[in-house]
């Protein structure tokens, strides 16, 4: 307890799922925490469960979302967990806007933030965490468009800003953090349970009973104050059942 004591959290897409179970985890370790969702209500009902976290309405895909983020919390660590739905439709029955959804929200809000970091709006020694997916690795299931792309793109960010924040002197650390497995209990994790197990020719409940080594939305929450408040060498890692570990 208390390794984030004293420090200021941002969680981008905190109000809800996994984002709200890093929210959680960073009060518990002492952290001043802001979570920033679009969503209001959302908000209001985290700081009402949730005792003494801070709350921002303001959507993380528009070009002044960092400004007024940073504006009402400087953060030693930024954690980047906003993210569309994956689409749940045949590729040849998806338009543009379904495949590319993810690529508009969790790319486009990742892709701001770190802008605006390597730009000199955080101060040397803060940590950014973007949350990607396992399906980064395994490409997801045929059904769900641009998601695994999206996902990997997160990867390949988080890699190619620590090599420009390095080569600036600028003393920041990204990381990319998948979570392997599906969640259930998550929006994200049930619209996607529903549509893997229908593209599959599978109920739901089979469909989950398949899979092994399923980490929790706590689990992530755990993981990313290790990687925020630890010595982790790296730039990408995964968490699951088994626990955190440094991608391969």
């Amino acid at each position: 307890m208390g390794s984030l004591k004293g420090q200021n959290v941002v969680v981008v897409g905190g109000s809800r799922g996994v984002g709200r179970s890093i929210v959680e985890a960073a009060r518990a370790e002492g952290a001043t925490v802001l979570a920033v969702a679009r969503g209001a209500e959302a908000l209001k009902e985290l700081a009402w469960e949730v005792s003494d976290v801070r709350t921002l309405a303001a959507d993380a895909t528009q070009d002044t979302a960092p400004d007024a983020v940073f504006a009402a919390l400087e953060p030693d660590v930024l954690v980047l967990c906003a993210g569309a739905f994956a689409p749940s439709a045949l590729i040849q029955d998806q338009s543009w806007d379904d495949f590319s959804a993810n690529w508009e929200t969790d790319v486009k809000a990742s892709f701001l933030f770190c802008k605006a970091a390597l730009q000199g709006q955080l101060k040397p020694g803060s940590r950014v965490v973007l949350i990607s997916s396992g399906a980064a690795f395994s490409g997801g299931p045929p059904n769900s468009g641009g998601y695994s792309g999206a996902k990997q793109m997160q990867m390949f960010l988080a890699a190619h800003s620590q090599k420009e924040a390095d080569r600036l002197g600028l003393g920041l650390r990204f990381m990319a953090l998948a979570p392997m497995r599906i969640m259930a209990g998550t929006g994200v994790g049930q619209r996607g349970i529903l549509g893997i197990s229908a593209y599959l020719g599978i109920s739901p409940a089979d469909f989950l009973a398949s899979m092994s080594d399923v980490q929790t939305p706590a689990d992530v929450g755990r993981a990313v104050v290790a990687l925020a408040g630890g010595k982790m060498p790296g730039v990408a890692f995964t968490v699951s059942g088994s626990g955190l570990a440094a991608a391969a």
